[in-house]
């Protein structure tokens, strides 16, 4: 018999993951803020909850996945949140990116309750979401992940249990210094072949199966050289994930110099309205400061 899941939080990643998990034959709950957002998972079987309370109320494990810190706190500790209705021995999997220490003390005020907690992240955009292919680094008690496989196995392909509550969001962290590390010497690579002159169809061809090939340039050079900037990750959501990144740095006294840039390039994109525009955006940080526009005829 599967357990009974609860998912709350159906945006941009959510909707994927809980349609993958109704799939895989789990009896599922689910809520969002917007209820609209909820509908075409209930016409395909999925029940619809009241509350994140009344989510947990009806469920083994819940998941979580909304925007950021104070949501996360919200929807779980919250007034009608999962604390309030959850059963001593459910388990909660926030798949949300949110702050490590915030993250210990919500586990920490549901052990009180006798629920337990793992913390874990997503990468690998809506794309991913959908097709059920998401990279997932979890953190917490070994014996609930074992527990939560099966969950994390309907939503992605690589799960890795990456230590105790609290290191999932540090490896995701990790994870996005990295994605706009690469994302910023792909449109710089973009923005010199432009104004070099060279095809940049010819360009990406040339490079991308070499050894500066990687995700982001297998998946985001097309779009921006057909000036297509539908997100598969947003701007805003790549600067909220930024800002905690540099949040954990300062408390680790670690220096991430390339990171901090790569930060206030994506504020400039955000102070020009841009913040829904994919993460691949940043190429018009540069164009800005070169006069350069990548794609142009």
């Amino acid at each position: 018999m599967k357990e009974r899941i609860g998912f709350i939080g159906l945006g941009i990643m959510g909707r994927g993951m809980a349609a993958n998990l109704l799939k895989a034959g789990f009896p599922l709950r689910v809520w969002n803020r917007t209820t609209s957002r909820a509908d075409e998972l209930v016409a395909a079987g999925a029940a619809r909850g009241a509350s994140p309370a009344d989510v947990a109320a009806h469920s083994d494990i819940i998941v979580t996945c909304v925007s950021d810190t104070p949501d996360v706190q919200a929807v779980i500790l919250g007034e009608a949140g999962v604390i309030q209705g959850a059963k001593a021995g459910a388990l909660v999997i926030d798949c949300s990116t949110v702050s490590p220490q915030a993250t210990r003390e919500i586990a920490a005020a549901l052990a009180e309750k006798g629920v337990h907690m793992l913390d874990a992240p997503v990468s690998g955009g809506s794309e991913g979401a959908v097709k059920g292919t998401l990279s997932i680094m979890a953190g917490g008690d070994a014996a609930q992940f074992e527990r939560a496989l099966p969950v994390f196995q309907a939503m992605g392909k690589a799960v890795t249990h990456v230590g105790t509550i609290g290191a999932g969001q540090t490896v995701k962290l990790a994870n996005q210094v990295l994605v706009v590390g690469n994302c910023l010497a792909m449109c710089e690579a973009l923005l010199l072949a432009q104004a070099g002159g060279v095809d940049l169809q010819k360009t990406y061809d040339a490079v991308s199966q070499g050894a500066a090939g990687s995700w982001m340039l297998t998946n985001r050079a097309p779009q921006i050289m057909a000036r297509d900037w539908r997100p598969d990750f947003t701007i805003d959501l790549q600067l909220k994930d930024l800002r905690l990144v540099l949040e954990a740095a300062d408390n680790l006294g670690v220096p991430l110099p390339g990171t901090s840039l790569i930060f206030q390039l994506y504020r400039t994109l955000a102070a020009q309205s841009l913040g829904s525009d994919g993460n691949h955006a940043l190429v018009k940080a540069l164009e800005h400061l070169s006069g350069v526009e990548v794609g142009a005829a």
